[in-house]
């Protein structure tokens, strides 16, 4: 295990220094890019399922996506591991390239889902390699910085990336909401290649090892039950047999993708992937909840609702600066935002009462995004960081398949008690809110307290 400590050398360069400059336009650009696809997409696809004619598909568009991001995070972990980090984000960003065009030229819905499941295989090799590629370029001091700037790069998507994409659809024509990304992630791509030029990326630090085929075989396995939950969660009583099939599918698959004792919650690192997708997963959960309760019970219009979004993900960009900062140590950073998520989606729940001011549910987003910002990087940097040299890119790739599955079955069981009590919104956030505060408890299991700017050492 690496520990980080506090030295009086001389700082290092920023991020955006000389040294760095290239690389980390790079690094942003390539996952606002990503982001923004996903923002856009969500927006437009509505209407390009009806242009399609393949409503009946409309859910699998999204799930396709997930499926091949939780098979390709397996496989770009071991990849960057063994052969370094820039093998698959070529290949990553290839195929993401290859996915747009697909989606962009669909003649059918079913050509489309085909192409999103393309889109999904490369962003999920690009964010892990990603990672690995931090790990091994930016020195230890310098990983919540880049950290906070993927938070950063969600940002701006979020706010505009709806506003964009619902003006190309009603002014261009839906397909250049995918041809058009595809034409800016091949120079982004390139800009982050010559960032490189010079540094030790190549080749990995773990050697090549048996049972990476088994592992891809349980990521489909995975996949699919992840997909079975989904589904069935929406389908009420008809649904509860994809429900329990998805369940015990994923009961026998999930173990073998995450680390060694990580679903009962072994102290240090194996923790890692249940936190962040507890974390995560409520507040993604809560999120997919919030909107339609502003709307309905308090007659906002969408755009009101999506503001309240916004300031959430306006808190998260804040939040990642602040610990980036390295003003405050990492157990705070992951026990009091997990808090954080917690104390926020509880407070929008008093919007469900007429008495209370709309203008809680804004505070109560920005609080919550604010938690998720601290926490999310956190848990990040202490991965690469707790990992051996060569175990990055595996560590890494399960921290992104606890995170894609738990929040998954956030969103499907927090929508089936939704849906089981009549819509009572009461009742799928504080499912949501229950999942935040188990991550609170689990955070000194992961993190230790110590000096801010140094490393939790876990045991």
């Amino acid at each position: 295990m690496r520990t980080t400590v506090e030295t009086t050398a001389a700082p290092a360069p920023g991020v955006v220094s000389a040294p760095y400059r290239a690389l980390s336009i790079g690094l942003v650009a390539l996952v606002m890019l990503v982001a923004f696809e996903a923002m856009a997409v969500a927006t437009a696809m509505p209407v390009v399922a009806r242009d399609l004619g393949g409503m009946h598909l409309y859910n699998l568009a999204f799930s396709a996506t997930l499926a091949a991001s939780v098979i390709a995070t397996v496989l770009g972990g071991r990849w960057s591991d063994v052969r370094g980090p820039l093998q698959p984000i070529a290949v990553g960003v290839g195929a993401f390239v290859a996915g747009l065009l697909v989606a962009g030229f669909a003649p059918t819905m079913e050509v489309l889902v085909a192409g999103r499941f393309v889109q999904g295989l490369g962003a999920g090799l690009i964010q892990v390699a990603l990672y690995v590629l931090v790990a091994r370029v930016y020195p230890g001091e310098l990983h919540p910085k880049v950290f906070a700037l993927f938070s950063a790069a969600w940002v701006v998507p979020s706010m505009v990336g709806p506003a964009i994409a619902g003006f190309v659809v009603e002014n261009v024509d839906w397909r250049w909401i995918f041809l058009g990304v595809s034409l800016i992630v091949v120079p982004s791509a390139l800009l982050l290649w010559r960032g490189t030029a010079g540094r030790a990326v190549e080749g990995g630090g773990a050697e090549p090892a048996p049972g990476l085929g088994r592992k891809i075989a349980w990521a489909v396995v995975t996949a699919v039950a992840a997909a079975l939950i989904q589904y069935g969660s929406a389908l009420k009583l008809a649904g509860l047999p994809l429900l329990g099939a998805g369940a015990v599918l994923l009961a026998v698959a999930l173990p073998r993708l995450l680390l060694p004792g990580s679903l009962r919650a072994a102290r240090g690192l194996p923790t890692a992937p249940v936190l962040r997708g507890l974390a995560y997963g409520s507040l993604m959960a809560a999120e997919v909840l919030i909107p339609l309760m502003l709307m309905n019970e308090r007659h906002l219009s969408a755009t009101g609702a999506g503001v309240v979004l916004t300031i959430g993900a306006l808190g998260w960009s804040t939040g990642s600066w602040v610990k980036g900062r390295g003003t405050i140590g990492h157990l705070a950073a992951i026990r009091g935002g997990a808090v954080m998520i917690a104390v926020g989606i509880a407070l929008v729940m008093l919007v469900l009462v007429d008495a209370v001011p709309l203008a809680v549910a804004y505070v109560a987003m920005a609080i919550a995004g604010l938690g998720i910002g601290a926490l999310h990087p956190t848990v990040s940097v202490l991965v690469l960081e707790m990992s051996e040299q060569g175990e990055e890119g595996q560590n890494s790739a399960a921290v992104g398949v606890g995170e894609s599955v738990f929040t998954v079955v956030a969103v499907a069981v927090s929508g089936a008690l939704f849906t089981a009590t009549g819509e009572n919104y009461a009742v799928g956030l504080a499912f949501t809110v229950v999942l935040a505060v188990v991550a609170v408890f689990l955070a000194p299991r992961f993190a230790q307290p110590a000096a801010a700017g140094t490393l939790e050492r876990t045991g």
